[in-house]
């Protein structure tokens, strides 16, 4: 095949794919079919999600712990020297006592370790909703790089076309060697480009691997092709008040709540019941009634917090931290609505790349026309040729970094929104 037609094969297939990706730019509307699978391979595989769901495990737990009555106190004593009673000697006494805390001490104790363990299952939904956005935005990183990838092979290949028309141009004095060189030399910059991308895909494709809690080297199956959809399908974004990261001040703030119920629990007297039992010898000294009869003692006794100052403190230390926590609570509430006007900012500005390098390309294609209708002339300026194919380059590289962009901020945009 003559270099000539093998030029005009590869001008015609990248006005092709220019066709496909406007085309792409009007239709498409989701992109979740290929990534969807890796969002939930990483949700039941990532270590992190595994440690969060058992410290969740851990808390309701904790329930059951604080759910039961002070331990049972068992004694036994002695009496080495046998003190004399009117009805015998005392061999030995046995106790038990039992400590009961206050009406609803028990119940507040729940309270309070339940509202930690919901405290703790609304990390949870954070910890998977961050995942699932680092993971959404290392895919289409690596998506990309292997798009620029490909873009640099094409580049590569018309290059080599323009190099075999160099050349047989220089064999017609229509060309000089200066000519080949440059091309040549402009093949080597891209053969480079393109061996920086693949360690840099390796690099990313690992920390994807790591997210997904599997080897470092699987495989990773990305979209060859992706646009801008027409329509945003989020038009006017804002943090809910029940967004994750909010929800969870919440749920302390009610746990708090709890505590300061259990605490005034806690200031209230503990009961505590118990039974003796002392065993009596035989009296030796003189006869009396029930002689020998040994001694059964029932008990009832109660602990009183006289000294009340540190149940007091207690209670300011739950105001305190209440307050606190509402003021947390509104200082992350600005930073979401900040990163999320950040978010629909950045989506905007790359729908307006995404434009502006698309309308770059078709003009670049044109000049592209114009060489080669100058090549059937039999004349062509490959100074010229160097300049459009790097401006070329540039734009569609400047495309696939706005495709990029604008899905990270989507990604974003639903971690912030939903």
């Amino acid at each position: 095949m003559k270099s000539k037609d093998i030029l005009i094969i590869k001008l015609n297939r990248r006005s092709e794919m220019l066709t496909v990706l406007v085309s792409l730019f009007f239709f498409l509307t989701g992109t979740a079919q290929q990534l969807q699978p890796y969002l939930t391979q990483a949700l039941e595989n990532n270590p992190e999600i595994q440690a969060f769901e058992l410290r969740y495990e851990t808390a309701r737990e904790r329930i059951e712990e604080v759910g039961v009555l002070p331990e049972t106190k068992f004694s036994v004593g002695y009496f080495a020297s046998e003190p004399e009673t009117r009805t015998g000697p005392q061999q030995y006494k046995l106790s038990v006592q039992q400590m009961i805390p206050w009406f609803g001490t028990i119940t507040a104790r729940e309270n309070y370790a339940s509202s930690l363990a919901d405290a703790q299952y609304v990390e949870i939904a954070t910890a998977q909703r961050q995942l699932l956005l680092n993971v959404t935005e290392n895919y289409y990183r690596l998506y990309a790089i292997r798009a620029k990838q490909r873009v640099l092979e094409e580049n590569i290949e018309l290059l080599e076309a323009y190099e075999q028309l160099a050349l047989t141009s220089l064999e017609v004095n229509q060309a000089s060697s200066v000519d080949v060189l440059r091309l040549q030399m402009r093949q080597n910059q891209l053969r480079e480009r393109f061996e920086n991308f693949d360690e840099e895909f390796k690099s990313e494709k690992a920390t994807f691997n790591t997210l997904l809690n599997t080897e470092p080297g699987a495989a990773v199956e990305v979209y060859d092709s992706l646009a801008v959809p027409k329509e945003d399908p989020i038009q006017l974004p804002e943090v809910p008040q029940v967004h994750p990261e909010l929800l969870r001040f919440d749920k302390l703030y009610q746990s708090v709540g709890e505590a300061e119920k259990m605490n005034r629990k806690e200031a209230l007297p503990d009961l505590g019941f118990g039974l003796d039992y002392v065993s009596v010898g035989e009296a030796t000294a003189m006869q009396a009634p029930d002689s020998g009869k040994d001694i059964l003692m029932p008990m009832v006794s109660i602990t009183v917090p006289i000294f009340g100052n540190k149940y007091k403190s207690v209670t300011r230390q739950n105001e305190l931290k209440q307050r606190e926590l509402n003021a947390q609570r509104e200082n992350r509430h600005n930073e979401l609505v900040s990163r999320l006007e950040t978010a629909v900012s950045n989506r905007a500005e790359s729908r307006i790349s995404y434009r502006t390098q698309l309308l770059n390309i078709e003009q670049a294609n044109d000049a592209e026309e114009i060489l080669r209708r100058n090549y059937e002339t039999g004349t062509i300026d490959f100074n010229d040729v160097l300049d459009v194919q790097e401006l070329q380059l540039n734009f569609e590289l400047n495309l696939i970094e706005a495709v990029k962009n604008y899905y990270q901020a989507s990604a974003n945009i639903n971690y912030l929104s939903e």
